[in-house]
């Protein structure tokens, strides 16, 4: 297997010959506490089970399916609360973007700053993230092939990006469905930077609920198993300790209580890998 150049985010590194790394918390920031409540348990989860761990959590979801749907507490306020977590945790942190005049005050906390899925092909946010951000990880669209993920790093790299990293989140099938072909993650991995696999995203059912999307949360070990197996450098998780609660995409999430124990197993899996 191909090694892919090493990216480091603070103490962490990511891709080379490094330990598989995980990305995870609430898809949205629902409140503060809440907030903070889970990125303690996910700190201490990852000390506990000695992983390299980035907390992420969404400011703002510009894409939801209907104008009735939660987006979260908006830039200022969702940046304060990040930022607040950040240095009471020690841990470093990803959220995205969905426009680039967002880019320079989500660079100024976010170690990683993403570009979704449906913007992934935007060339002025591309490059706004390029030259403004340490990390940018960009999720490959629905909507493209592996191979067409060349361009994306390619505009990246014009911008003057260097640490680079991107994620499979799944692919349009049909109608309010998607799947995961494992064949993109080592085509992408070929590109030379590091791979992510979306391990709930990829289980979404776009708007599967009418007004609000779905998703089949019982096939996250699947797929996280078989994304490890394939050589991803990491996973991305997006975990509620009430998913059926959640404001956002609850029924793709993972129940906190249910980490430890796939982590273990991935860990495992990385480990016969590499």
């Amino acid at each position: 297997m191909k090694t892919t150049k090493e990216i480091k985010i603070g103490n962490i590194s990511i891709g080379g010959e490094a330990p598989l790394v995980f990305i995870a918390g609430p898809c949205v920031i629902e409140n503060e506490k809440m907030t903070f409540d889970v990125a303690e348990k996910l700190v201490n989860i990852s000390r506990g089970l000695k992983v390299p761990f980035v907390f992420k959590a969404s400011y703002d979801k510009a894409n939801r399916t209907s104008m009735g749907s939660y987006r979260g507490p908006g830039l200022e306020k969702g940046l304060k609360i990040l930022s607040a977590i950040k240095k009471e945790f020690k841990v470093p942190i990803l959220t995205d973007v969905h426009c680039a005049d967002d880019v320079v005050n989500v660079s100024k906390i976010a170690d990683i700053v993403q570009i979704p899925a449906f913007l992934c092909r935007q060339t002025d946010i591309l490059i706004q993230a390029a030259k403004n951000s340490s990390c940018v990880n960009v999720k490959k669209g629905q909507f493209l092939a592996p191979w067409d993920m060349k361009y994306v790093i390619e505009k990246l790299e014009s911008g003057g990006a260097e640490s680079i990293l991107i994620t499979e989140r799944g692919t349009s099938f049909g109608y309010n469905n998607l799947v995961v072909d494992m064949c993109s993650l080592p085509i992408m991995r070929d590109f030379g930077y590091p791979v992510i696999f979306d391990a709930t995203h990829s289980v979404q059912m776009p708007g599967g609920q009418g007004a609000s999307t779905g998703g089949r949360s019982e096939f996250i070990g699947h797929l996280s198993r078989a994304a490890v197996a394939c050589g991803c450098d990491g996973i991305f998780l997006e975990v509620h300790p009430q998913p059926s609660k959640a404001l956002s995409d609850g029924p793709n999430s993972l129940k906190l209580d249910e980490l430890p124990e796939l982590i273990e197993k991935l860990v495992e899996i990385d480990a016969i890998v590499k």
